[in-house]
C-alpha cells in the first residue's frame, strides 16, 4: 500500500491497527495519522521489538491487507488471522 493511499485510508485502518497492536493509545494512532514510519517506531516502542522486527511486522500488516482487498474481502478478515503478535 503506497503512503497516500495509506493516509487518505487511515480512519478506517486505524480500527485495524488497533486490534493489531492493542499496547497503541489513541493518542499514537492520531500521532501516527497514516504514516508508515510513524507507526513503525510506535510499535518498536511500545512492543520493544528492534527496528528491522516492527518495520516486517507492519509490512506484513499492509501485504495482508492488500491481499484482502485484491480479493475482494473485507481488509480486516484476514489481517487479524495473519497478523497477531
Amino acid at each position: 500500500m503506497n503512503e497516500d493511499r495509506l493516509k487518505g485510508q487511515w480512519k478506517q485502518l486505524r480500527g485495524e491497527v488497533r486490534k493489531q497492536w492493542g499496547k497503541l493509545t489513541d493518542d499514537d494512532l492520531d500521532q501516527i495519522a497514516g504514516e508508515r514510519d510513524k507507526l513503525i517506531g510506535k510499535v518498536q516502542e511500545r512492543y520493544g521489538q528492534t527496528r528491522e522486527e516492527a518495520h516486517e511486522a507492519v509490512e506484513r500488516f499492509y501485504r495482508a491487507g492488500e491481499r484482502a482487498r485484491d480479493v475482494g474481502g473485507d481488509v480486516g478478515r484476514d489481517l487479524g488471522r495473519d497478523m497477531r503478535l
